[in-house]
């Protein structure tokens, strides 16, 4: 029996991508609409630099996997992973780019698998403990897009750690072509018919700048898989009453959309 809803991948277009490839094959039917554009920086002069000195750190951060390709990037042809540093990430997409790049996977730091969530706060004991609980003296790099969360930058500093951060992405609200709109004005007219995943709060916020006001969206009537509590917050306050929290995984998604694909609009989850 054919589920009757469709789940909309908002994450940028290589990554929504990858994520229909893997819910497809667990019976989920998704359309690709990004809610983010990712464009490089225009300054490639830092991450140069970084590839040129990258042995003096003990510790590099990827905040996404387009802080891992974009980084990549520039990396100088033949040049490996240097064998003493580290990669940390807080996602399972993350530590696939970085062994895809060539990153070996005991180099690779990353929450627990059986963490609550998979965010900076659970990969900080990880980071602690492969540093022996001592990071004084130490350099950490911190690989992410303009701006970000500066928790676990803050969190090795208080360590001791002398801590860089570099930006090789831009993150931006697209500019939708004439299809595009059509189908977003479709999922808004008919929320029976899709589920919304959200894996940023950005995503949100720029659905909400996209909503035509002459449409009169009734939030309250949209259903969301979010992956972060940050993310459901955001939703909740744009005024959607069902959403569900899940870890970033494909099964996790595939159960939350199941669940939600057969949840009447008219009651909250």
């Amino acid at each position: 029996m054919a589920l009757p809803a469709r789940l909309l991948l908002t994450r940028p277009l290589a990554q929504a991508q990858d994520w229909s490839g893997r819910l497809a094959a667990l019976g989920v039917p998704t359309l690709a609409f990004p809610l983010i554009d990712i464009v490089p920086t225009d300054d490639a002069q830092p991450a140069r630099q970084a590839w040129g000195a990258l042995d003096r750190f003990q510790l590099v951060m990827f905040v996404s996997p387009n802080a891992v390709r974009h980084f990549f990037d520039y990396r100088p042809a033949g040049q490996p992973w240097p064998a003493g540093v580290l990669a940390a990430t807080v996602g399972p997409g993350s530590a696939h780019a970085l062994q895809a790049a060539g990153v070996p996977a005991a180099r690779i730091v990353q929450p627990p698998a059986d963490a609550v969530m998979l965010d900076s706060e659970h990969l900080w004991p990880e980071i602690l403990r492969v540093a022996g609980g001592d990071w004084n003296g130490r350099a950490a790099l911190m690989v992410r897009g303009d701006g970000g969360r500066e928790w676990l930058g803050d969190r090795l500093r208080e360590a001791g750690a002398a801590v860089e951060a570099i930006s090789v992405y831009r993150r931006q609200c697209p500019v939708l072509d004439a299809p595009s709109r059509h189908q977003l004005a479709q999922a808004l007219a008919s929320p029976q018919n899709h589920i919304w995943l959200f894996s940023s709060s950005e995503a949100v916020g720029y659905l909400a700048s996209m909503a035509s006001p002459e449409s009169g969206t009734d939030w309250a009537t949209l259903r969301a898989i979010t992956t972060h509590e940050r993310i459901a917050e955001r939703a909740r306050a744009l005024g959607l009453r069902h959403v569900v929290l899940v870890r970033p995984e494909a099964t996790a998604v595939a159960d939350a959309f199941r669940r939600l694909a057969g949840t009447p609009l008219e009651s909250p989850t």
